[in-house]
């Protein structure tokens, strides 16, 4: 008997990334090892496991030319493949603090997702021209201060959380509102700028974006069940929270995400007749926008997602410490 693959984890029906994250819940006990082999390695990355993307969704000659556009790409590509490379390890932590077998399976499989966003956001700049044997050199290169000045820190918070203070809840809480919760909305923007310039690039924000659906929702039940079943520990929760909006405050994420979307701005104006009347959100047109504005754009879903996410949590003060920038 053939299982049918489940909507949220079917490529071509799944929601997008902040429709998915704001209105579904999923559990642990959904989304075990049982289920990542049949909807996601079956389901999600079928036809999609090696490159993230389908083999007809091919990369044009023109993104292979040097120039603002492959730039801004392959900047993009090479933080975000680091950030998942850290992600990856940071949460082999979890697995091994998890307090029983359904969040060991659940952070196992989170584990795997975040290495393969890794390799498929790296390898991408190999079909982008950058050559096969210089790739992991390349990206060292280009995400060193990068990696120091706003992956590092928050990876600190993160694992001094879960291995050195044994709060696995908090941990968990920090990592889904301040670490995915944060760069999530950046996620979705790129999916939608990329989907006409790269089809190969949408589709490969499109899949990590289908993770993170299910990453977020687990995420935010493991700490709504802990809060209903511990509710004193919820000054400890908000604790978390606020330490990780003040650390995410004091990143320089501004000046690394203006600096690409600057490059994305030069060249989509280079192809500007492929994307005549493509909106970016539904009245918006990608065209009419300014790098600020996209920036502003993500920071604003950031805000909508966390309060969706934090309500359902349990942790409504939270809102407001969030929305204290």
């Amino acid at each position: 008997m053939t299982r049918s693959v489940p909507r949220e984890a079917d490529f071509d029906q799944a929601p997008n990334l902040l429709e998915g994250a704001m209105n579904l819940t999923m559990t642990t006990r959904d989304c075990d090892l049982a289920y990542w082999l049949t909807a996601v390695a079956q389901g999600t990355l079928r036809g999609r496991a090696e490159t993230g993307h389908a083999s007809v969704a091919a990369t044009p000659a023109f993104m292979r030319e040097d120039g603002p556009l492959r730039e801004a790409l392959i900047l993009e590509l090479g933080w975000r493949s680091v950030a998942e490379d850290r992600a990856a390890r940071t949460l082999s932590y979890f697995v091994v603090e998890a307090p029983g077998v359904p969040e060991m399976e659940f952070f196992s499989t989170q584990v795997l997702d975040e290495a393969r966003h890794a390799m498929v956001f790296r390898n991408h700049l190999v079909e982008l021209g950058v050559p096969a044997g210089e790739l992991h050199e390349t990206i060292a290169e280009l995400s060193a201060d990068y990696r120091a000045e706003v992956l590092a820190p928050i990876e600190d918070f993160v694992v001094r959380t879960v291995r050195d203070e044994g709060d696995f809840v908090g941990a968990v809480a920090a990592f889904t509102i301040v670490v995915e919760g944060v760069l999530a909305p950046a996620a979705e923007l790129s999916e939608r700028k990329w989907d006409l310039l790269d089809p190969a690039a949408g589709e490969i924000a499109r899949g990590a974006g289908i993770d993170e659906i299910r990453h977020l929702t687990v995420g935010s039940s493991i700490v709504r069940e802990h809060l209903i079943n511990d509710p004193g520990y919820k000054s400890r929760a908000l604790e978390i929270v606020t330490e990780g909006r003040k650390l995410w405050d004091e990143v320089p994420v501004l000046k690394y995400v203006l600096r690409r979307e600057n490059l994305f701005q030069e060249g989509m104006r280079e192809h500007a007749d492929l994307l005549d009347g493509y909106e970016v959100f539904p009245g918006r047109k990608l065209l009419e926008t300014g790098a600020a504005e996209r920036y502003d754009i993500a920071e604003r879903w950031t805000d909508e997602m966390a309060e969706a996410r934090l309500q359902y949590m349990g942790l409504p003060e939270a809102i407001a410490i969030l929305g204290d920038r």
